[in-house]
């Protein structure tokens, strides 16, 4: 997969609207540290994001999906159907305005690496997935949309789940593996949008038994309840914010606009807590066993691609299955790399950091992920602010901090150490910010995917934070607005200069 056609640097000017630059460290004469990258700076527009973020509306959450649903792709003979996915920033969680909701979602972004990082310390191994998913259009696929202007949490797609189907929001998470809803009778519930499922409604529900390859190897099982030849499997999962479900794993029906996917394992959960913001639940897309991608199995279910919309455009972003939904053209692909002890995350090679063009003086091996399954660098949905090891970041924090010497600082906010005071800024000149890829490949960001705003007065802040741990990640923020595609089957990941 990995051609040199595919390889080819794609060099693209970031200037406005933003979009994501690609090229190549082969620009370089040689590929040290002092190497120059393209290209060096880009405009962050500052009024245009101030203005979006004081005429951003909000919605009750029982509101949130009171619009259409599906959309018919008609450039692929509506074989292909999107569902519009929110952000959750969109809610109306919090009346205290941005300031209030950037707090709020960094308390959870710190929640959610300790999670990340639990599950590489424990002893977490995937099983087999049992009888997969079954299907009756090759690809499919639901739009996703962000809520806005702080740019980060979770991503929600609405579904069907049983026959005959009952529409549910789900988040959407690329570092979790199992799909579960909360389920009657139910014994501990948050609130949700839509009416509970009732697996007792559904033609299709059948629960695990204990005998059976999933319960006995999936890596979620909880044991068995019920007796003789009536004894289900249970399950559970526990976050990182304290949010869990428990219930029963269940093979049950799941629908994409008219895509039905028959045989899923999911847990239908009897006693759920956490900050789902309605949602009934989640669709765990990591490369555990028991993922819906690893269910869907086979062509379809080895690739996936997804564009998260840039934060201040409404229009829905994406999350298609299947080969057709990756890109062919202007794209750079980089190995994807797996870790035994942590099977559902997507790990990627990353060599350096560039700020203003330059590669940054940074020892590679910060990012290798060893043979023993520590450090590397997860791609995450969930996690919304890239977080390095400290060391790392240091250095890369104190690269772009010399190059804006001429803006004015602020106070540190939160996470956060790196601010400036933007307010009465049209436009600001800000050097490029670029990750560097084994192997030679850079995508530099746009500007607003690492300078982001804090609160409605015009503090920015630097969209990074450091880590005692070795684990790198990639979040959300520093995804907006990139395409984004997963060929588990080759083990490569793309990334493409598109708009979302």
């Amino acid at each position: 997969m990995m051609t040199a056609a595919i390889l080819t640097a794609v060099v693209i000017m970031l200037i406005l609207p933003p979009l994501a630059t690609i090229t190549s460290a082969a620009t370089a004469s040689s590929p040290s540290p002092s190497s120059l990258l393209h290209p060096s700076h880009q405009l962050l527009d500052v009024h245009e994001i101030m203005q979006s973020i004081k005429s951003a509306s909000y919605v009750p959450q029982t509101k949130l999906f009171d619009h259409k649903m599906l959309e018919s792709d008609e450039a692929n003979d509506g074989k292909k159907w999107k569902l519009n996915l929110v952000h959750r920033d969109k809610l109306s969680e919090h009346h205290g305005g941005h300031r209030k909701r950037v707090e709020s979602r960094l308390k959870r972004d710190v929640k959610r690496v300790a999670f990340l990082n639990s599950r590489i310390g424990g002893n977490h191994t995937t099983g087999g997935g049992g009888d997969g998913g079954r299907f009756e259009v090759e690809d499919f696929g639901s739009d996703v949309v962000s809520g806005m202007q702080q740019g980060s949490g979770e991503y929600f797609v609405r579904i069907g789940v049983g026959t005959p189907s009952r529409s549910q929001d789900m988040v959407v998470d690329s570092g979790s593996d199992v799909v579960w809803i909360q389920c009657l009778p139910c014994k501990q519930c948050y609130q949700q949008s839509d009416p509970i499922f009732d697996p007792t409604s559904s033609d299709s529900f059948v629960s695990v038994s204990c005998g059976s390859t999933i319960c006995e190897h999936a890596e979620t099982a909880g044991g068995c309840r019920g007796h003789g030849g009536g004894r289900w499997c249970q399950y559970k999962v526990s976050y990182g914010d304290g949010s869990f479900t428990k219930g029963t794993l269940a093979l049950e029906t799941l629908t994409f606009g008219n895509t039905i996917i028959r045989n899923v394992a999911i847990g239908c959960g009897h006693r759920n807590q956490g900050l789902f913001v309605g949602a009934a639940g989640l669709l765990g897309i990591g490369g555990g066993s028991i993922s819906l991608v690893s269910q869907l199995g086979g062509e379809v279910g080895g690739a996936f691609s997804y564009c998260l919309v840039s934060r201040g455009n409404d229009s829905p972003g994406s999350l298609e299955f299947g080969r057709e939904s990756l890109p062919s053209d202007n794209v750079v692909w980089v190995p994807l790399l797996r870790n035994p002890k942590a099977p559902s995350f997507y790990y990627v090679g990353l060599s350096g950091l560039g700020v203003g063009g330059v590669q940054v003086s940074i020892p590679e091996p910060i990012f290798k992920l060893s043979d023993m399954g520590h450090g590397g660098v997860v791609m995450d949905t969930g996690t919304a602010v890239t977080r390095l090891p400290t060391v790392a970041y240091t250095t890369f924090r104190d690269a772009f901090v010399a190059q804006t010497t001429s803006l004015p600082r602020a106070e540190p906010v939160s996470i956060f150490d790196t601010c400036y005071n933007l307010n009465g800024f049209v436009t600001v000149r800000v050097p490029t910010v670029s990750f560097i890829f084994s192997g030679g490949p850079a995508l530099t960001l746009p500007a607003n995917n690492f300078l982001i705003p804090v609160d409605d007065m015009g503090t920015f802040c630097f969209a990074f934070a450091p880590t005692s741990s070795g684990l790198s990640i990639i979040g959300n923020i520093q995804q907006e607005g990139i395409q984004i595609s997963f060929d588990s089957a080759n083990g490569v990941v793309g990334f493409g200069p598109n708009l979302c």
